[in-house]
């Protein structure tokens, strides 16, 4: 039954028979047969690889080698001519037959040119080799409708180790070559290297010696640009100080005479408080007794409150005196002056006086201790005649019978007569 028939483009279509004078040929189509009256057949169009070994062959100067090569072949679909020469010959036969056919020839050509050519020539100019080969080989592959697409040397070998020797000198040759080279490298690269470490050197060293021009530059404009700020400096901060201690001691001074006036000032109200008390007390007494009593005892507040406010201005002189040294030292020295020539002058003028009111002042002090040892007395018993006193009055009138007779005992151990002292004293006032 008639029917359609197609191929790929790797693949061509061949009908003969009826209707066809000549084969018709289709690649990568379709056609219509009629299988009763028509013939179809195919023929593949691939590359084909073979590989031709040729094993002893014997070269020019009779050394039998070996060659393997390499050759790409396939049906040549472009002339229609070479199609029909390759239908006649391949078609319905499959790839592995076609190369088994061209290998064959090819083989044979291969070992035609090596006969033809030395074992030195293959080996050191394979792309001639190849080249021949693919030139003779073509022409009659050419004709079966094959075309020889390329051809390359895969191996060449010998079983009796020509090829080895062969290169032995050359091997020999190149090492030598390359040793000497190597030293020849190696002497440069020593000399080359030597020379850039003799540069690096001398640039380190000028590098170096630029540095430390410019370090010892750049130190002697700091030292004097340090020397010139800490001079303005030092002069700043002695200026300031000057100033601040100028400032200080005068505050300190104005303070210190502050502090005086307000002594002075404190003095003057504790004299005149003293004035009034005495004036106060002088008024108020009535009976002489009472009256000697209180006034002794204001005179001895009197010079305690004395006493007390010179020590507070000793005292006082003398923290101003560190304060203001030249000063309180010489106000100090005056007050002193004054107040021993003061003494001295009191001290000649009321030295009966004086006497008395040190012994007045010690009093108190004396009466304590003629009193003390009744302080240890766990039990007194008091035993007195028909017409004595009896009590606690007989035991404090001993004790003034002692105070009594003080001032004659005073009188035997000083010469002075304190009661004619104390009368002269009163009537002064």
């Amino acid at each position: 039954m008639a029917g359609f028939y197609t191929c790929g483009p790797n693949e061509a279509l061949i009908v003969s028979g009826c209707c066809h004078a000549k084969p018709k040929m289709v690649v990568g189509g379709r056609l219509l047969v009629f299988p009763c009256v028509q013939k179809i057949g195919r023929l593949p169009l691939n590359v084909i690889t073979t590989k031709i070994v040729t094993n002893q062959v014997y070269t020019k100067l009779g050394v039998p080698i070996n060659v393997t090569g390499t050759a790409q072949i396939k049906i040549h679909s472009k002339d229609k001519k070479s199609l029909m020469s390759a239908a006649e010959l391949f078609m319905n036969r499959s790839a592995k037959q076609i190369n088994q056919i061209c290998s064959e020839t090819l083989e044979g050509h291969q070992r035609a040119i090596m006969g033809t050519m030395t074992v030195e020539d293959i080996y050191k100019n394979r792309a001639e080799f190849s080249e021949h080969v693919l030139t003779v080989a073509s022409t009659d592959l050419m004709s079966m409708g094959i075309r020889v697409i390329s051809y390359t040397i895969n191996e060449v070998t010998d079983e009796h180790n020509y090829l080895k020797s062969l290169g032995k000198p050359r091997t020999a040759e190149v090492k030598r070559d390359a040793d000497i080279g190597s030293a020849e490298a190696k002497r440069d690269a020593g000399i080359q290297e030597a020379e850039a470490q003799e540069r690096a050197m001398a640039a380190v060293f000028e590098n170096k010696i630029t540095t430390a021009i410019a370090e010892r530059d750049y130190m002697l404009k700091k030292a004097k640009f340090d020397m010139e700020t800490q001079t303005k400096k030092a002069q700043s901060e002695l200026s300031y100080d000057l100033q601040a201690a100028k400032t200080q001691q005068r505050i300190k001074e104005e303070t210190m005479q502050i502090k005086v006036i307000e002594r002075q000032k404190q003095i003057s109200i504790q004299e005149q408080e003293i004035v009034r008390k005495q004036k106060e007390l002088d008024a108020q007494v009535i009976k002489p007794a009472e009256a000697e009593r209180y006034q002794i005892e204001q005179l001895a507040e009197a010079e305690k409150n004395k006493r007390i406010i010179e020590a507070e201005a000793d005292a006082e002189a003398i923290r101003l005196k560190a304060e203001a040294r030249s000063y309180a030292i010489e106000a100090k020295a005056k007050a002193e002056a004054e107040q021993m020539a003061k003494k001295a002058e009191a001290w000649n003028e009321y030295k009966d006086a004086a006497m008395v009111d040190m012994i007045l002042q010690q009093l108190p002090k004396i009466c304590a201790e003629v009193a003390a040892p009744l302080q240890n007395v766990n039990k007194v018993t008091l035993v007195a005649g028909p017409n004595g006193e009896v009590g606690a009055a007989k035991l404090t009138g001993e004790v003034l019978e002692i105070v009594r007779n003080l001032p004659k005992v005073i009188e035997d151990i000083t010469g002075v007569d304190m009661s004619k002292a104390m009368k002269i004293s009163m009537g002064g006032n």
